[in-house]
């Protein structure tokens, strides 16, 4: 399998930190491949029409695209574990996390602007807040895909949003994240800005 790969992407690296608590990491070669909101990479946009990371491609040639359909994917290969317990609550937590990231995409994306919204900024950053305040502390003892995309989201807070101070309004949280990082799967995926 090829996996199109980022080291900053927050949708990536949920996949490969899937991948290694699945014990699949070693089945997925990945291909570096830029692309921005503005920015069209060909060899990507063959395999997946949105020109979105992460896509891979399977030893058939098929693609399988977004982020949740690839770790449902590994995860039926591995025998089901990332799904289990009640299946909404964890798709319900996957989704406010998930739709985080995406927030905070284009929250940075706006921020970058030679000329950003003020009102947009405002928005985005009522959004993040909101967004936060909703988090709850995984229960000890489980791991599922809302627990891996918390972790990431957290992850990417501080590597692209120093100026939010999650850590200090959630405590619980950045204690639960810290353990978290320590796991193999997430030094595996340590972002890098390349």
């Amino acid at each position: 399998m090829k996996l199109h790969w980022s080291p900053r992407s927050p949708f990536v690296r949920k996949v490969m930190v899937a991948a290694h608590e699945l014990g699949l990491a070693d089945r997925i070669g990945t291909v570096r491949t830029v692309v921005g909101m503005e920015q069209i990479n060909d060899a990507l946009l063959a395999d997946n029409p949105l020109n979105k990371i992460p896509t891979l491609v399977l030893d058939d040639g098929r693609a399988i695209f977004d982020s949740l359909v690839i770790c449902e994917y590994l995860d039926e290969m591995a025998g089901g574990a990332l799904f289990a317990g009640d299946k909404w609550e964890v798709l319900t937590r996957h989704a406010l996390l998930n739709g985080l990231l995406d927030l905070l995409i284009l929250f940075r994306h706006e921020r970058t602007r030679e000329k950003p919204a003020a009102r947009i900024l405002f928005a985005f950053g009522c959004k993040t807040q909101s967004a936060l305040g909703a988090l709850r502390l995984p229960p000890a003892g489980r791991l599922d895909i809302g627990d891996i995309t918390l972790a990431v989201a957290l992850s990417y807070l501080d590597f692209r949003f120093d100026d939010i101070d999650w850590r200090g309004a959630r405590p619980e949280l950045a204690t639960w994240h810290a353990a978290f990082c320590e796991r193999p799967s997430m030094v595996a995926t340590t972002v890098v800005d390349a």
